[in-house]
């Protein structure tokens, strides 16, 4: 368990709840050596947008505990103005000594937080703070690495009171080999990017967390359509029935990201924690021995059929279009059998992957089957495989599937769609909102806008 006192001249903070409503007072958690300190408020949408600047506030010592406990720091209230639009901010923070350079990386002394809006119709983008906190290593552990033991319910636990969840805190795993600039499992890995590129087209989302839905899963229900990007992997059984209520209900999903809904997470202690079993299948959701409803459901797509590379270069030889005349590919040019994002930086095939079950991927010919055992594996009827990226045995973690053990069977990426009351857009990888926000693909631009226009519509 880390003891230790926030260093002196350093500055840390976390939110009390990471989403408020205008006009609300966001409680910030608040450690530092230094006397005084201030707050610099900034939206974030085509880079920082400076909206507000606080008082000096009286600076207090006080020291990091274990990662799934909460860290009890002093608070400190803030009003949030009624005018301010629904977008994901920054807290940054000022001491006495001087301000830290503004940016999202895990070092800075900032705390990310979401302003929910009010307004019916349009886009809702869901941040993934569930899956931050899982990665989230302040106080020494996370569900991959010394987790802090829960039994009831039992699994790992972490305290959603601790910096990190996004950006302020250390995450685990690999730096990634084309962008080692930016962790994975923050927001400046993959939201930040997607979000300043729907900034720069036009776009103009509300946002939300996804434990936002877990609490009031009634806040879907005034939008069109459900956005989210990146690797949005563990869920809660109430966020995930409302999302899949809301697209029962005519309610359209558009999910730019893999490893989606991977794992079942148990909200603890009035929402101040998170559990997960990670030991077996007791907390994955396809499995009977688990959840027994398949992710599939959720998207088409799982990572059980997919795969991952997660360290060094990756080779693909891109998603490979099975028909070329749906609307998904207006405007592209693309043909049967062609492929795209092979040559990309990094490769469209990101670091994880989702896929649906197939039989046979033809090289000659580019094209796929679905298995014969599709519905039964969590398939939706109905649903349709777009373009598909064959990931072969170089790929480092080939899961098992259905009927197949690990590296067993046809495993691709999948970008594929179906209709259950609304209709639901799955891309199939991690890496989408690398490709897309840097422009390196004006096939995927067109295909992300063909994706978000026509679901904004009907």
């Amino acid at each position: 368990m880390h003891q230790g006192t926030v260093a002196s001249g350093t500055i840390r903070a976390y939110p009390g709840r990471a989403s408020v409503l205008p006009g609300e007072r966001l409680v910030l958690h608040v450690a530092t050596a230094s006397r005084r300190f201030r707050v610099h408020f900034y939206r974030w949408r085509d880079g920082f947008e400076a909206m507000h600047s606080s008082s000096w506030q009286a600076g207090e010592r006080a020291r990091e505990r274990g990662p799934g406990q909460d860290w009890g720091w002093p608070a400190y209230a803030f009003a949030i103005p009624g005018h301010w639009p629904s977008a994901v901010y920054i807290a940054h923070l000022e001491t006495a000594e001087g301000k830290t350079p503004l940016s999202l990386g895990l070092d800075a002394a900032a705390a990310l937080f979401v302003v929910r809006g009010q307004r019916r119709g349009g886009m809702l983008y869901k941040l993934p703070l569930a899956t931050w906190h899982a990665y989230n290593l302040s106080g020494g552990g996370c569900f991959y690495v010394n987790p802090a033991p829960s039994r009831d319910p039992p699994g790992a636990r972490v305290s959603l009171q601790r910096p990190g969840g996004g950006i302020g805190g250390p995450a685990w795993g690999p730096l990634d080999h084309y962008d080692a600039a930016s962790q994975r499992h923050t927001f400046a890995h993959w939201d930040a990017r997607f979000i300043r590129w729907l900034a720069r087209q036009g776009y103009a989302p509300e946002f939300c967390t996804d434990l936002d839905l877990h609490a009031d899963p009634a806040l879907l229900l005034r939008y069109r359509l459900l956005v989210a990007a990146g690797h949005d992997e563990y869920w809660t059984a109430q966020t995930r029935d409302a999302v899949e209520d809301f697209i029962a209900g005519g309610g359209n999903a558009a999910w730019f990201g893999a490893s989606l809904c991977r794992w079942r997470a148990h909200l603890v202690d009035a929402g101040r924690a998170l559990v997960c079993h990670r030991g077996g299948a007791r907390d994955q959701w396809w499995p009977a021995g688990g959840a027994g409803r398949p992710e599939d459901h959720v998207s088409g797509a799982s990572y059980r059929h997919g795969g991952a590379w997660r360290d060094g270069a990756r080779h693909s030889g891109g998603f490979i279009v099975q028909q070329p005349g749906h609307w998904v590919f207006t405007g592209t040019g693309l043909q049967r059998g062609e492929a795209f994002g092979a040559d990309t930086w990094p490769p469209l095939a990101g670091c994880t992957c989702d896929g649906a079950p197939l039989d046979t991927f033809d090289r000659a010919s580019g094209l796929a089957r679905l298995s014969a055992w599709a519905d039964q594996d969590g398939t939706p009827g109905g649903y349709q495989l777009l373009a598909a990226c064959p990931l072969d045995r170089r790929w480092p973690e080939l899961p098992a599937r259905e009927r197949h053990a690990a590296g067993e069977g046809v495993h691709a990426a999948a970008l594929g769609l179906f209709e259950r009351g609304g209709t639901v857009f799955s891309a199939g990888t991690s890496d989408w909102a690398q490709v897309l926000a840097d422009g390196r693909d004006r096939k995927v631009e067109r295909i992300t806008r063909n994706v978000l226009d026509r679901l904004l519509l009907h």
